[in-house]
């Protein structure tokens, strides 16, 4: 829980991404259940890395809430899809396959950043500004291609049925194809995932695919770990948080796509 928690909020993952496979692949849980504690930590890893001293600055609350209005219907779809009546072998491919995708994407933009250098441009009515650090000031930036954002945000809902995070679809595409900083992208990313693993969480535990004493603990872990990611993500550079995200994603795709060839 502590690692993940720390991975959840430096690169705005929610922590899925390193929590469902170690309770699937280690401990033996079922899929589903695995992704069902996984969302409660989600939003534990949501509520502390926004509650963070200065995360709030990069956080851009207008894009975030008009993003929620599609994630949360696709969270809705994709428990009516994915949460009834698919073989854990299915869902594990699929995810798999999700996650080379993503981290494909990531790579296509390794070294490309979205900031401007001029604070006093016009940034539309999704775009913001912050300090940062790494660029010695005051940057600002647009969101481009809106449609591509809301249509990834839908799709982002339907991914956190796995358990892993809207996030994990949402901050690759929001940086590599919509303009938006990775570092917005991931704070934005955290205090979005909450409300969508929120929705998400009250559907599995009715399902009965929640164990209160395990989420307990993995939740205990991650409020101690968001703490240390968010203080490496203001300390890292940006091409840090991608090759990290890369290297992660396609580790754990691995790992399940080959469990299931054996």
């Amino acid at each position: 829980g502590a690692f993940a928690g720390g991975i959840g909020a430096l690169l705005g993952l929610g922590g899925g991404v390193i929590l469902v496979p170690f309770l699937n692949v280690v401990l033996g849980l079922p899929f589903q259940v695995a992704s069902g504690i996984s969302l409660v930590t989600i939003i534990a890893t949501s509520s502390a890395s926004s509650a963070v001293k200065g995360r709030m600055q990069l956080v851009n609350l207008r894009m975030g809430m008009v993003l929620e209005i599609f994630t949360t219907t696709g969270g809705l779809v994709g428990f009516a899809l994915i949460g009834k009546g698919h073989a854990d072998a299915t869902i594990e491919k699929a995810f798999g396959w999700t996650l080379i995708a993503i981290a494909i994407v990531v790579l296509s933009r390794i070294d490309k950043r979205n900031v401007i250098h001029d604070p006093t441009i016009d940034v539309g009515r999704l775009g913001g500004r912050y300090e940062e650090a790494e660029s010695g000031g005051v940057v600002a930036y647009r969101l481009k291609r809106p449609v591509l954002a809301f249509a990834t945000s839908f799709l982002a809902g339907i991914v956190s049925n796995f358990g892993i995070g809207g996030g994990i679809v949402k901050v690759p595409v929001l940086n590599a194809w919509c303009g938006v900083p990775i570092r917005t992208a991931a704070a934005t990313s955290s205090m979005m995932i909450g409300a969508t693993a929120l929705v998400l969480t009250i559907q599995n535990y009715q399902a009965g695919h929640i164990v209160p004493p395990l989420a307990a603990a993995a939740v205990l872990g991650v409020l101690l770990g968001t703490q240390a990611g968010v203080y490496v993500q203001h300390r890292s550079k940006a091409k840090t948080h991608k090759m990290v995200m890369v290297a992660l994603l396609l580790t754990v795709a691995a790992l399940y796509l080959f469990r299931i060839g054996r």
